[in-house]
């Protein structure tokens, strides 16, 4: 970064807008710009002096009168409009940068939202047109923002606003709201990714400042993500196959997954809808990061495993179906009434019975021990009488059928047991 100016900024240089440059700019096919507000007459700033070159007491009113011209915004794709004072203003930019870095007791609280101001000013704006109808950053050559020489230099400025030590977030919620919060997240579907590379560090430096706007900023995140999933093309990606495997499924793994469950479980199905063939991996994902000492993962896991089964073909089903219900016999005879329960709660679903039904000869002798048991043993009342509530209900269905024979051989098997040891 440039250090601020020894003298004050002559609106004479401009190094950074030369006619070569220009030239440059305008081979380059993949710029562009974004619309900003017309000003439709060539715009004239008044030069200040260099906020070193007042005294001390005088600087933060100068600040202001710096912020405020700041705001000023100019159309970069008028290659050759306003080079002097498209000049001074990031002459300006970058005094600015340094002095928020360096100085002491300028943050005043008439500085907040001017500060707010300035930024929102030169940050938020209608982005260009995209070249490609589905723009995607590792394969489509991005269109760079043409405005960037001002643009950088006001993420760099805020970034350091935010980090300084005299920041006091108490009196910055008044300005940064869910509503900058949106316009800052609406933006990274800039295509430039210098522009997504510093939203990332100010979007981290806000959560971490402002507890109150922590669960909003997460909150949109997943409708983003959502929006994303859902908008994959098919057939999928070997990318997004992978990014599914190796980002989505370990996400489990986290302690804090009460927070984002919902949402990870949604994409989850989304992924599966797009293409059933992934069953296998989810479920056998899901399988090896099966919570041990967590109930309450249990159940949020049982509960995605359940909006899986709701979606799974019967040709996925038989690929998984053994080691799947040799977890939900674990869950049944699960001491935790909830787990229990939440795993009896699938013979209250019609389309997981029918695909029991349909392979009750796999999966009746993995699950009749634990139901059995259940019924005879389980502490609480509502899971030993629960289990057998949907082969009550369903007297003339294969599987009550089946498991009539079942409990039959496991009561004959015990009376011979008993026998044996008289």
């Amino acid at each position: 970064m440039s250090s601020a100016p020894t003298s004050s900024p002559s609106v004479d240089k401009v190094d950074g807008f030369s006619r070569k440059s220009v030239r440059k700019a305008k081979q380059k096919r993949s710029q562009s710009s974004s619309q900003f507000r017309s000003q439709g007459k060539p715009i004239e700033l008044t030069p200040l002096p260099l906020l070193k070159d007042v005294p001390v007491p005088e600087q933060p009113e100068l600040f202001l009168k710096k912020l405020q011209q700041c705001c000023t915004v100019f159309d970069f794709m008028d290659t050759l409009s306003d080079l002097k004072m498209k000049e001074y203003k990031r002459s300006t930019l970058n005094e600015l940068v340094d002095y928020v870095t360096i100085s002491r007791g300028y943050l005043t609280e008439q500085a907040y939202p001017e500060v707010v101001k300035m930024v929102s000013h030169n940050i938020f704006r209608t982005l260009p047109p995209s070249d490609s109808n589905e723009f995607d950053p590792e394969e489509d050559e991005p269109t760079l923002e043409a405005s960037w020489p001002h643009l950088q230099l006001v993420y760099e400025f805020f970034i350091r606003f935010l980090e300084s030590q005299e920041f006091q977030p108490s009196i910055a919620k008044k300005y940064i709201d869910q509503k900058f919060v949106l316009q800052l997240l609406e933006l990274f579907d800039s295509e430039d990714p210098r522009e997504r590379d510093y939203l990332k560090t100010v979007l981290h430096r806000i959560y971490g400042k402002f507890l109150g706007l922590r669960a909003f900023i997460r909150k949109q995140i997943n409708n983003i993500f959502l929006r994303i999933i859902n908008g994959f093309a098919l057939p999928l990606k070997a990318e997004h196959k992978q990014f599914l495997v190796k980002v989505l499924i370990p996400l489990h793994t986290v302690r804090s997954l009460s927070l984002f469950h919902a949402q990870l479980a949604y994409c989850i199905v989304q992924f599966l809808e797009k293409d059933p063939t992934l069953t296998e991996p989810v479920i056998r994902g899901l399988l090896k990061f099966w919570p041990k000492t967590c109930s309450q993962k249990e159940v949020m896991f049982l509960g995605e495993l359940e909006e899986i089964l709701d979606v799974i073909e019967p040709t996925q089903f038989v690929k998984i179906q053994e080691p799947l219900f040799k977890q939900i016999s674990r869950c049944v005879s699960s001491p935790h009434f909830q787990v229990a329960e939440r795993a009896l709660y699938y013979w209250n679903n019609e389309y997981i019975m029918s695909l029991i039904e349909e392979n009750s000869s796999v999966i009746l002798p993995i699950m009749f021990a634990s139901l059995y048991r259940i019924s005879k043993e389980h502490w609480n009342p509502i899971c030993s009488s629960s289990d057998y509530s949907v082969p009550k209900n369903n007297k003339n269905s294969t599987f009550s059928t089946l498991l009539t024979r079942y409990q039959l051989e496991a009561q004959l098997f015990l009376i011979d047991l008993s026998i044996f040891h008289k």
